[in-house]
């Protein structure tokens, strides 16, 4: 099966309790409310891009369980290839333990669980896939080797990379030239860069080798940082929000699914941050991340995103 996107992804559970305030060390609460949502950066953003049209491919590793079970189902029902995803017999799948608040602070146990174990091997098993592939996506939350082979294969055959660096963490020297367009929020940007302006941050990377920064600033919109190039910001949207779980998450992979459709930047980052937006209107990754058709309805109601300042 030929797709249009490839994600490098992570697949966990996310248990999620709601309790009045946080626990004290051998502090027993009852929770209010009790829910059990799919997560994992590169899933939620395989999602992201199926739902806008895109073609979309796994290269994963999931638990034997039942929780590994609930991804091949989501992923199924989403219409994305799992032919790549491989099931670690006996192990446990990665599952994030989630403590939400009253105020709606929350603390987080994240356990990798079999995604931990996804290596080069697996991602050289899928190199057909890969190669015939128009963007291939990763983020930091799969080991950085499975990365690193997937982007060289994707360099190899001419195919876009994209790489989410969240959580942010130092990457080695030699991906950053392999990426050509990398999608940290501020505070990553920042602290990959070790700089206290996103405009320093994004230059830094891009004299590392990045191809193309792309900054999300929330309700801000997002900023595009191309070398020699003025930067293209986007204005974001300010919507009443229920819950921000999986908004970076949703921009990934819609953008992913524009630039596998060649849009021009200015049109791909105001689709991606439209889709963004509406993705913050219910609890959960991706309860509310929305459809193609979603975001053509929602688009005309506001203002047209500047093109001015930029390239692509």
């Amino acid at each position: 099966m030929s797709v249009d996107v490839v994600c490098v992804a992570s697949w966990n559970v996310d248990l999620i309790a709601h309790i009045p305030q946080p626990l004290e060390r051998g502090q027993t609460q009852m929770a209010q409310g009790f829910e059990r949502l799919p997560g994992g950066k590169g899933s939620n953003a395989a999602i992201a891009a199926a739902r806008q049209g895109a073609q979309v491919g796994l290269i994963a590793r999931i638990g034997g369980d039942d929780f590994g079970q609930m991804g091949l189902d989501l992923w199924a029902r989403e219409g994305i290839d799992s032919q790549h995803v491989v099931r670690g017999a006996g192990e446990t799948n990665g599952t994030a333990l989630i403590l939400v608040y009253a105020d709606g602070d929350n603390s987080i146990a994240v356990y990798p669980g079999a995604g931990a174990g996804l290596n080069a091997s697996h991602v050289q098993a899928a190199s057909d896939l890969l190669a015939h592939a128009r963007v291939v996506m990763a983020s930091c939350e799969v080991p950085v080797a499975a990365t690193q082979t997937a982007f060289e294969t994707a360099r190899t055959h001419g195919v876009l990379t994209l790489l989410n660096p969240a959580p942010a963490m130092p990457l080695p020297d030699a991906l950053w030239p392999l990426v050509d367009v990398l999608t940290p929020n501020e505070g990553e940007l920042l602290m990959l860069a070790d700089a206290t302006d996103i405009d320093t941050a994004a230059h830094q990377l891009l004299q590392r080798g990045v191809g193309a920064v792309v900054v999300t600033l929330g309700e801000r919109g997002c900023a595009l940082f191309l070398p020699d190039t003025a930067p293209l910001r986007v204005p974001g949207h300010a919507m009443q929000v229920v819950d921000t779980i999986g908004a970076g998450d949703t921009f990934t992979g819609t953008l992913a699914a524009a630039l596998a459709r060649q849009t021009p930047w200015p049109e791909a980052l105001r689709w991606a941050n439209a889709a963004a937006a509406l993705s913050t209107q219910a609890h959960g990754a991706v309860t509310a991340m929305p459809t193609a058709e979603q975001v053509r309805t929602f688009l005309p109601s506001t203002p047209a995103a500047p093109v001015g300042g930029g390239r692509h």
